[in-house]
């Protein structure tokens, strides 16, 4: 178990045998969807007081996402 530090394994994102970030990293995730892996993953835990605003954070930049990928998939009909 890794002990908690917390600038290079805080322990609200190590719970599970994985720390967040290395599989962020393994999936080859971008900025957006690495984001909403942090704070599901942290939801509740960091600061319990906090976990709806952490889920509404996750679903902030997985909107984001969505919006990207339908503007982009948008240009490319223009486009054909």
């Amino acid at each position: 178990m890794v002990q908690n530090d917390p600038v290079y394994h805080p322990s609200h994102y190590c719970d599970g045998g994985i720390e967040t970030l290395d599989y962020i990293l393994a999936k080859k995730m971008d900025f957006l969807l690495g984001q909403v892996c942090k704070y599901i993953s942290r939801a509740g835990k960091k600061d319990p007081a906090l976990e709806i605003q952490d889920l509404e954070k996750a679903r902030f930049y997985l909107d984001k996402k969505i919006s990207l990928l339908k503007e982009k998939a948008k240009e490319g009909k223009d486009e054909g």
